[in-house]
């Protein structure tokens, strides 16, 4: 799942609208997992890793596109409310803006990085303003792995968020990563079915 060196391609974004308008469960065994306060999230098991990839749509009442996708882009704020952020920050390598996050985890677990690339695009599709963000780990020669921290390879996300017509935000998401190491895959999906997965939701 790694992501060359490059942007995230035109049909990539085009995906992730389409899902606001469609989403695209059909052809997999894609199970409604939880359908709560106008939220509905869908997972599909992963055959080679035995983990989840998860589609989440729905409907923020109270929250507007613009201001869900400032927010979501702001790594300075994330830092501010989530207590399992050890290292967050955006580094320039090979002329690309690549994101490194270190997550805490609980002993005797050990901790557990990422590096990725993300790209956002404000979109116009037939009158419809949609904000989209793209993120894929990726592999970059300046951002080696750390010595007792282990490095997420596996890791893609899409988000895709406009207005419901009112005063919200009708949202789209995909995700999914690979926490690796020593953890079973059936703790892991346990931990995201809670809605715990690591606050990565909201990478």
């Amino acid at each position: 799942m790694e992501l060359a060196a490059g942007s995230f391609s035109g049909e990539q974004f085009r995906e992730a609208c389409a899902e606001l308008q469609q989403p695209a469960l059909a052809g997999a065994d894609w199970q409604l997992l939880v359908e709560t306060s106008g939220i509905s999230i869908y997972r599909l098991l992963d055959q080679k890793t035995g983990l989840y990839e998860y589609k989440v749509f729905g409907v923020l009442e109270d929250c507007s596109p613009t201001l869900l996708a400032d927010v979501y882009m702001d790594l300075d704020y994330r830092k501010q409310w989530d207590q399992y952020v050890k290292e967050l920050y955006e580094q320039e390598c090979n002329g690309q803006t690549v994101v490194y996050w270190e997550v805490k985890y609980p002993f005797p677990m050990s901790n557990r990085d990422y590096v990725y690339l993300r790209q956002r695009r404000d979109l116009d599709v037939e009158g419809r303003k949609i904000h989209v963000v793209l993120a894929q780990s990726t592999s970059v020669p300046q951002l080696v792995e750390r010595s007792g921290v282990i490095r997420v390879k596996q890791y893609k996300q899409s988000l895709a968020i406009e207005s419901d017509g009112k005063k919200g935000s009708k949202v789209f998401m995909y995700y999914f990563d690979n926490p690796g190491g020593q953890i079973p895959s059936w703790l892991i999906n346990w931990a995201a079915k809670g809605g715990n997965c690591s606050g990565s939701l909201y990478h």
